[in-house]
């Protein structure tokens, strides 16, 4: 699967609405009270450039199974993405991207049609001794009736999803 181009005017509609959650950028410092959180590493194998280069290619997203189209084929501030599973769309924008000599990354927050409200930042670390990780940190909570009647389902859900997005540059 590769990521496909949104149109013009629907990635113009996303990057126009609003966030569905206040806290927006919190995964950059500590998760706000209040939501599910999830941060989870695992040590790559791959190079700290090579797993850069696939993290901003939306590698993460489209290992996850789902269909991803996105307004750009590389991550860049404000990009928006829709990862979908048959009928069901889930939107969001990029809140901000991270370029720095020993982490890259992003983190993108949910915008009107997504079932949760929330954050989720992924980021690959090269520490002092070379070993490079990936990490996956996240706050949500359900945003619609269907979400919030689905508890323990949609909990597995995003395990799942993030399991996914670990492995996806362990590959």
């Amino acid at each position: 699967m590769t990521v496909q181009l949104l149109s013009a005017a629907r990635a113009a509609e996303l990057k126009a609405a609003p966030f569905t959650y206040a806290e927006v950028g919190a995964t950059a410092g500590a998760l706000p009270a209040g939501y599910r959180t999830i941060s989870r590493r695992v040590r790559l194998s791959a190079g700290f450039d090579e797993a850069g280069d696939r993290l901003l290619g939306w590698r993460p997203q489209v290992a996850t199974g789902l269909r991803v189209q996105a307004s750009s084929a590389r991550v860049e501030p404000d990009a928006v993405v829709v990862l979908r599973l048959g009928p069901i769309q889930v939107p969001c924008r990029v809140v901000h991207v991270i370029d720095e000599p020993t982490r890259q990354g992003f983190a993108y927050g949910t915008l009107p049609g997504h079932p949760v409200s929330g954050e989720e930042a992924f980021v690959v670390e090269r520490a002092d001794d070379g070993a490079v990780s990936f990490v996956v940190t996240a706050f949500s909570r359900p945003a619609t009736l269907l979400a919030k009647l689905g508890g323990p389902v949609g909990r597995l859900a995003q395990n799942l999803l993030t399991d996914r997005y670990l492995a996806s540059l362990s590959r």
